[in-house]
């Protein structure tokens, strides 16, 4: 594969975690947030994005978004547990990208907020629309999913460097 090829980086924030006396870490998802996480991986199924590989924080939170996300897809990628995903500022965010083979095409990220936010406003360069207003204004609500395209290399992924081409939530 080409390393001028069109990629997509799909965002996906995890769906809605409920507050128990846990560590952070082991929080689980609520109620909305089972309901809103199958949701989800209908959207994404239909979007038209199949993604080759799956980077999902280990948080109990964003592994139970993607168990119940995963099977609404027509093909489940390859998944691997990042634990750099978990609490992951913008920088770490995007050394992990720069990481990924150039084999990939399509890669979804399953993680957090504030770092899903801020890695799409960064990526985004340029967007559709009014699509980089209105994830701006939402704030990249839990579930949310931010689909970024460019063109090149996963070492090359760098701010501005691609085009918001979807953003969607359940409750927006």
């Amino acid at each position: 594969m080409s390393a001028e090829t069109t990629r997509r980086i799909v965002l996906f924030r995890h769906a809605k975690a409920d507050w128990p006396d846990v560590d952070d870490h082991e929080r689980p998802l609520a109620e909305r947030g089972r309901k809103d996480a199958p949701v989800a991986g209908r959207w994404l199924a239909g979007s038209g994005v199949t993604p080759d590989l799956a980077l999902c924080s280990t948080a109990a939170r964003t592994r139970e978004t993607w168990k119940l996300a995963a099977p609404e897809l027509v093909q489940r990628p390859r998944t691997v547990y990042e634990e750099r995903l978990y609490e992951a500022s913008l920088g770490e965010l995007i050394a992990v990208l720069n990481e990924v083979s150039d084999e990939v095409s399509d890669l979804l990220v399953i993680g957090h907020n504030p770092g899903m936010h801020a890695l799409a406003d960064a990526l985004s360069g340029e967007a559709d629309g009014d699509l980089l207003p209105r994830m701006n204004r939402s704030g990249f609500p839990t579930a949310g999913i931010a689909v970024i395209t460019f063109s090149g290399s996963w070492k090359g992924v760098e701010h501005g460097v691609g085009r918001l081409a979807a953003f969607w939530a359940p409750h927006a």
